[in-house]
């Protein structure tokens, strides 16, 4: 990737406005300090505020539990130390859902100077998306899919009898991680698009892999959700609404590029009249 001119004087850049491969590692090693350093400001914030942090991760249990119309019992440790696993769960989680937003922030001001003024367009949009589309799977997550699991096994733990006594440490990592993982399993869409764009793939090539993107959709939504076919089918239904979401974007990114193709090679054609 070439680096520009413009990047500043102390970043030491080559005589031609290139960067050699010992200043992108320079680059790029304060692009880690800075996410880690956001890092530590999130985790610190929610630690902060571990109680409240704490209170809200529980609310999938208290929805499914009020559906439910019958009290089970609290959260439970069962290690000595099993409380110190939640604190870090909760911790560094949420401290990493605040300091996503500027990781990614970071890292395009990183990638965009290696990029076209096209490319650059693109950028900002790209990145909003992607944060949207994280933020809409963990929401669709915490709100529908947790609470949704949570309690088809509640009542089939009543049914065959069974005391309810689950672990706060697999409480907590439950949540979060099929929280994470839901949420990145909604960039799919976008990075279909980018490949579209980049040309790598085609429309027409991901219209006729249909039947193998079903089966992997429905693999990683059983490998992401607790063992019961009803949470794998929410998940896969809307991940398979958002693929063929992508192929309509793909094929409007695929268009607008041709148009904008269009009139390079037109000038390009009576250059060559000229010569």
């Amino acid at each position: 990737m070439k680096h520009l001119k413009n990047k500043s004087e102390s970043r030491n850049p080559s005589k031609d406005g290139e960067m050699n491969f010992i200043e992108h590692l320079e680059e790029f090693r304060w692009v880690l300090v800075k996410s880690l350093i956001a890092l530590i400001i999130g985790v610190s914030l929610v630690g902060t505020f571990l109680p409240s942090a704490a209170d809200f991760l529980s609310w999938p249990l208290k929805e499914a539990t009020s559906r439910l119309g019958t009290e089970i019992g609290n959260l439970v440790t069962i290690r000595p130390l099993g409380v110190f696993s939640v604190f870090l769960q909760v911790c560094f989680f949420g401290g990493f859902g605040l300091a996503l937003p500027f990781m990614l922030f970071f890292l395009a001001g990183f990638v965009s100077p290696g990029l076209t003024l096209r490319e650059k367009r693109m950028l900002v949009p790209g990145c909003i998306a992607s944060l949207l589309l994280f933020l809409l799977g963990c929401a669709f997550s915490y709100g529908f899919i947790l609470p949704l699991s949570l309690l088809v096994s509640m009542k089939f733990n009543l049914m065959l009898g069974y005391e309810i006594v689950w672990s706060a440490t697999d409480y907590y990592g439950l949540v979060v991680w099929m929280t994470l993982l839901i949420g990145a399993c909604f960039q799919f869409p976008l990075i279909l698009i980018i490949l579209v764009y980049a040309g790598v793939l085609t429309v027409d090539q991901l219209r006729k892999a249909r039947q193998i993107v079903v089966v992997i959709i429905l693999i990683v939504a059983a490998v992401i959700t607790p063992a019961d076919p009803i949470s794998m089918l929410i998940l896969a239904i809307p991940l398979y609404i958002l693929y063929e979401l992508s192929l309509l974007a793909g094929g409007a990114v695929r268009r607008r590029k041709e148009m904008q193709a269009e009139p390079v090679d037109e000038t390009d054609d009576d250059a060559d009249a000229e010569a």
